[in-house]
Parts: C-alpha cells; structure tokens; sequence
C-alpha cells in the first residue's frame, strides 16, 4: 500500500465529525492493506509506531531541512523499515545514525506524507481515530462481529495484533483469543459519585472497597515466574522484588491479579503518591518498600474469570490473598458504605470504590459498575499550555491550561481535550522547576506569554466543583482549582471526560 492512500484516508477521517464516516473510512484503507503492513498501518493510525521508542523528538524533527518529494513513492513497508532503523539505532553514534534515516525519509516523502510521518512519530495524529473506531473499523472491514472484535482487542492488549488476526484469520482464531497469564490486558475503569451513598444508587448491592492513593498495578504469576505490570501495561517486574515474592507465596500456581501498590510511613499511614511512584522509575532503589493489595483476580490456575460475577471472583480473591486482600464489605446499606468511607479516610486513604457485585471484569472500559467515591472532587486532566509566571514565579512556567477528554466530540473533534479552566494553585517551588525544564521538551509552539504543549501529560486536579460559563467551549469552568500531583501511571485517553464535569452541574 503506498503511504499517500493513507494520507488521504486520515485527511477524509478528520474531515468529518461523523463516527460512521470516520469509521467507513479507515475500513476502506484497512481492506486495502497486505497482511504484512497491517501492524505498521495500525501503529501509524493510533499515532503509535509498533516499534515503540524511536529515539527521536520534536527538536530533531522539525530541525531537518530537506526538499520533499513531489509526487508520492513510499510504501507503508518504506516507512515501516525505517522506523526499524531508528529503533534500532544506539551506541555511540547513534544520533547521527537516526538524523540519516529521517533525511532519507523526509525526502523521498511529499510535504503531506511528511506531516503525517511526524505527527505519528510525536504521538499527535489527532484525527479522532481513537481506538475504539478503529476498533469498529477492523470489525467493518473484516466483516466480524464488533463485540468479538473488540473482546479480542482488550484481552490481547495489542490493536494491531488483533486488527492482523481479525483480516487474515478464521473466526475461530479470532474468538480464541483469551487471558494469557503474562501477557498483561487493560485495567477495568470506574466511573465519580459524590458520595457513597450515591454510588451504591448506581451499582446497586456491591462491594465497597478502600480507594488509596498507590499506583495501579497488574500481577502475573505462571509458576515461580511473575510479572508485574503498572496500570498502562509497563512491565516493573525488576523494579518491585517484594511484590514478586509476595505473589510467589501465595496458594496459586498461575493466577492474575488486579491492584494497587504504595509506600507505607513509620506509622503504616500512606506515603505521598509521588514517593510511590519514584519506585517505578528506579532501577535499583530499594530504600522504599512497596506494599500490594489486591482487589480482583481474572485467572486463576487455568479458569478465565473475567466474565464471571464479581460475587465469584471475590470468593477466589479472599482464598488465596489473605492479608494482601483490599479491605471492603459487600452491602446494599447506605449507612454501611458511609462508615467504611469513614474509616478509609481516618486510615488516611482517598475514599472508597463502589462495585457492582454481579458486575463482570470489563477491561479497559469505564462504566458504571465500578463507581469511585473521594471526598475531595479530584479529576484527572491534560495539560494543554503553561504560562510565564510574574513576581516571584518570573522566568518559571506556572499557570496551567487543563483539558478534559471529549470522547464522542460533542464539543469539537472526537476523542479531543476541551479546555475547562487553569490553575497555579497547588504547585510547589519544585513543581515549578520540574515544569519548566520539562514542558519545553512536549512543546508543540509557543506564544510570548504561553508555552503550549503536545497532549502528554495528566495531572490530578482538586475542585470545588464547577459553574456554567461560556469562556470555554464545553460551557463550564473549574471552580477553585488546585494540583493535586502528576499522574505519569495515568495516559491522557485515560483521563476525565467533559461529559462527568457537566454532570456535577446537575448534581
């Protein structure tokens, strides 16, 4: 397939703000593909090359000064060799290496292949081809069923690996595809309520359990062999020995485990999120012990559990974690959810989750079955834009422009971030230095007060709430906003959407 059908598939994708068109669309290119570029042609789509870091950033991009082709001649094969060339670079020389193979490629491209070569190489494609569509446009152009398509999606964890066995397999291949112990999938999400209460008026009877402020993590054990994953499928195995061994012990042979981990103090009260997560990017730091528990299981020695009940995965969940277990009741009992907030927060945790008891596991998707519950209204953002700081904060980039997800594109492109607000409240002198050594190296251009920066990076906001306003597109603005911490677990498709920002409008 040449690399110009793909331009102009995505230029027809994000012309328009029809789902189905956008969805019609990518099928047609999908259909076109030979089976060895379907994983290339997916990665380039969702912006995310298969070859994973490439080593290369928006500096050395947009430094290179090449004359572009006139007419098209790159295949998606081209493209994708020499994407494994720039992978593959390293060493000494290695810089050099990769500013030869972006030449190449830069001028055997047309200045729009070229666009689109950069912008999926920085992770910025932004056509509104989220997953999703291009998980319905795989069912379209293979002609199987969206629901086995997209089961097949969340539990191989791999979008172009099922878009490959979806277009050239059988559907037996297709719904074959299971759990594989150590081969992590995507995290069940929860959806906000207010309160307890509340949230128990969207579950029903179900079990509230501690919500603590650790870092999300995906266990796997397949005999003494065990991985473990953070909550956007990174392997820290070797980063987290205690936990290793604590799986090791446990009355299970092969199992996979869903939970959370964070660093205790002296007093066994919760550390800071931001000290858990140092113990993420530490290659040998052990200083920190990291403590696991756990809050469902998927597999147990060789029975999928993902579509069983949460009353049936609870039940293995209590035989074999003993101690490790979250605590939390089963109840349909306001007063009985209210406590067991209570007490979580005198433990000094963030709240409680509220799950629906007869509620199956459903990867990588929020609902409302899983409904979390903070005293504090926190929501997860995406920074768009920091500006200068004045006074005391003068050369230093402060003030935050915070975007919501707008997944359905009621407010602008689907799958787009809609400003709702800004904030310097809550920031410490050392976030203020990380941020301005850090944000110029996402910056996607910059104005004489702004710096504005590719869409990165999530960052927990506290609020008041939120009031109607029509400064910003998606008709509200955040009320006493103030930084919670950075999220680096969290990606910015994981963040909170416009839609649960509005809905406090009626709450």
């Amino acid at each position: 397939m040449m690399l110009s059908e793909l331009v102009s598939a995505v230029d027809e994708v994000a012309a328009t703000r029809s789902r189905l068109a956008k969805i019609d669309a990518l099928a047609r290119v999908l259909q076109r593909a030979e089976a060895e570029e379907i994983l290339p042609l997916v990665g380039l789509l969702l912006a995310s090359p298969r070859q994973g870091r490439l080593g290369v950033g928006w500096r050395t991009l947009t430094a290179l000064e090449v004359e572009h082709a006139v007419a098209g001649e790159l295949t998606i094969s081209d493209v994708d060799e020499a994407l494994d060339a720039l992978a593959a670079a390293s060493g000494s020389g290695s810089a050099a290496a990769r500013q030869r193979v972006l030449a190449h490629l830069a001028e055997r491209s047309t200045e729009p292949e070229w666009d689109l070569l950069v912008r999926a190489m920085l992770g910025e494609l932004r056509t509104g081809a989220l997953s999703g569509v291009l998980t319905d446009a795989i069912a379209a152009a293979s002609s199987r069923p969206t629901a086995s398509v997209r089961r097949a999606a969340m539990l191989a964890g791999d979008l172009g690996e099922t878009a490959r066995l979806a277009l050239t397999g059988t559907d037996a291949e297709l719904d074959a595809v299971g759990l594989r112990v150590g081969r992590p999938v995507l995290p069940m999400l929860a959806a906000t309520a207010a309160t307890p209460t509340a949230a128990l008026e969207i579950t029903g009877r179900g079990s509230v359990e501690y919500k603590m402020d650790g870092a999300r993590i995906q266990v796997h054990r397949h005999g003494d062999e065990v991985s473990v994953f953070t909550r956007s499928l990174a392997d820290i195995t070797h980063r987290v020995p205690e936990i290793v061994e604590i799986v090791r012990a446990l009355p299970a042979q092969h199992v996979i485990l869903d939970g959370e981990t964070l660093a205790l103090d002296e007093d066994g009260g919760p550390r800071p999120f931001q000290e858990t997560m140092s113990r993420f990017g530490a290659e040998t730091a052990r200083e920190l012990a990291l403590r696991p528990w756990f809050f469902d299981v998927l597999h147990i020695d060789g029975r999928d559990l993902i579509d069983e009940p949460l009353s049936t995965r609870l039940a293995e969940l209590d035989r074999i974690a003993g101690e490790w277990r979250m605590p939390g009741i089963v109840t349909d009992e306001a007063d009985a959810a209210e406590q067991l907030s209570r007490d979580a927060l005198a433990a000094g945790h963030e709240g409680v989750v509220v799950k629906a008891i007869d509620s199956p596991y459903a990867a990588g998707r929020r609902g409302k079955s899983w409904v979390k519950v903070k005293p504090v209204l926190t929501f997860d953002l995406v920074v768009l834009a920091a500006e200068w700081g004045s006074g005391r904060r003068r050369g230093l980039l402060s003030n935050l422009h915070l975007g919501a997800l707008d997944p359905a594109g009621e407010f602008g492109e689907p799958g787009g971030l809609v400003m709702v607000g800004k904030t310097f409240k809550g920031l410490t002198d050392e976030l203020l230095r990380w941020q301005t050594e850090t944000f110029p190296g996402i910056e996607s251009h910059r104005t004489p007060h702004a710096v504005f920066l590719r869409p990165e990076i999530v960052v927990e906001i506290a609020i008041d709430g939120v009031q109607r306003s029509p400064r910003y597109p998606g008709g509200i603005a955040l009320r006493f906003a103030r930084v919670k911490g950075y999220r680096p677990d969290k990606q910015p498709v994981e963040a909170d959407t416009i839609q649960s920002l509005r809905a406090l409008l009626r709450g």
